[in-house]
């Protein structure tokens, strides 16, 4: 008797620690559309967010020739901050006021050299933007190195941060 007490007991053991090493595989297989779910990392493909994220980047550089604020509204968070070219501080009101303004005709405006680092639910592109175009009635030629922060939420990546850098020769300019 003592040896059945005994050999229930050992598989009632092995049991739970065989459970207890992964608690959330079965919960993920019951429950796929729950927001742990679907962000967790197990079911997300890291390539298909790093082309998420290129394409947004080349997003920004079409709004910005087009002069069209409706993309940052939708892709910048409320909450965003950044710094542009010449160091002044904005959030998303100021810099969409940028865009927006008919002070900056541009020609041509491109981001490549676009290089995506995911690190879970934040991510970091780092792209270079070449634009010519005409600032209050001066032609230009410029680049610029250029730093966003991503962070994935519910609603998708969201830009939270942004840093331009003008590369030589440089010129006053709104972004």
């Amino acid at each position: 008797m003592s040896r059945i007490a005994a050999m229930l007991a050992l598989v009632l053991v092995l049991a739970w620690c065989v459970c207890a090493q992964n608690p959330n595989d079965d919960y993920c297989d019951r429950n796929p559309y729950t927001d742990y779910c679907k962000n967790s990392a197990a079911s997300r493909n890291p390539e298909m967010e790093r082309q998420e994220i290129v394409n947004m980047e080349g997003e920004t550089a079409r709004a910005i020739l087009l002069n069209n604020g409706t993309f940052f509204h939708r892709v910048y968070s409320d909450d965003f901050a950044g710094t542009l070219s010449h160091g002044q501080p904005v959030d998303r009101a100021a810099l969409i006021a940028v865009v927006q303004s008919g002070d900056v005709k541009y020609q041509v405006f491109v981001a490549n050299d676009i290089k995506v680092r995911i690190y879970q639910d934040m991510a970091v592109a780092t792209c270079l933007w070449t634009f010519r175009g005409d600032f209050r009635g001066r032609h230009f030629n410029s680049q610029m190195r250029v730093t966003h922060v991503y962070v994935n939420t519910p609603r998708g990546w969201h830009v939270i941060s942004a840093q331009h850098t003008a590369l030589p020769p440089t010129f006053e300019q709104p972004l």
